[in-house]
């Protein structure tokens, strides 16, 4: 079991990844693989809404986002983290998981349906709760479990060494690996009990035009 920890800030060994990197230790501890995934600072073009993507079997717009999806196939989990900037992700996350997330919908390979998704954010100060509801709405629409811990998943500092003073937001990266790493050994539990995910019905789509 694999879980593919993506970290959003601008920063690679920032706050966000300081957050991570304790989820990842986490896992370890309960034998559950992981890796890191950065972003990075390259730019990433927005959604063309072409639909291409429904007959190449991914985005028509070549970059890292291609190369996120074909990574994302070999995971059974996944852990999305960004730093507030104006009370939202931050500015290139979006526009990659947009991307990311229509596109892998279109593979007809369902990458991340019936999968566990969880949001961590970090912050100077304010503005967490927003980003956390923005992230997890990609969760919601491809019927993904969202995985949480016993607060907000949350750390605050403006820096890495202040962010490991928030014992607090620490302890909940730990609580929220524990609950992620349960949450895939009782799938696999099901799963080896003939418990199989849903079945997938055909997507109707309507609008309100009379």
């Amino acid at each position: 079991m694999k879980v593919l920890l993506i970290n959003g800030s601008p920063h690679k060994n920032g706050c966000t990844f300081t957050a991570l990197s304790e989820i990842a230790k986490t896992l370890n501890e309960e034998n559950i693989d992981s890796e890191i995934y950065h972003i990075g600072n390259d730019a990433i073009a927005p959604c063309r809404a072409c639909g291409a993507c429904a007959k190449l079997k991914r985005c028509v717009i070549d970059d890292k986002v291609n190369e996120f999806i074909s990574l994302a196939e070999g995971f059974d989990g996944f852990i999305i983290g960004s730093p507030v900037h104006y009370a939202s992700a931050a500015g290139i996350l979006p526009i990659f998981l947009h991307r990311a997330f229509f596109a892998a919908s279109r593979t007809g390979k369902n990458i991340f349906t019936h999968k566990p998704g969880a949001s961590i954010v970090s912050a100077r100060r304010a503005g967490t709760t927003a980003t956390l509801d923005q992230i997890n709405k990609y969760f919601g629409i491809n019927q993904m479990p969202i995985i949480t811990g016993r607060y907000w998943n949350m750390v605050h500092g403006n820096s890495p060494d202040e962010v490991l003073q928030d014992k607090e937001g620490m302890q909940n990266m730990r609580i929220l690996a524990r609950n992620m790493a349960w949450h895939l050994k009782c799938e696999e539990a099901a799963k080896n009990a003939g418990i199989l995910p849903p079945a997938m019905e055909e997507v109707i789509f309507t609008n309100f035009i009379r």
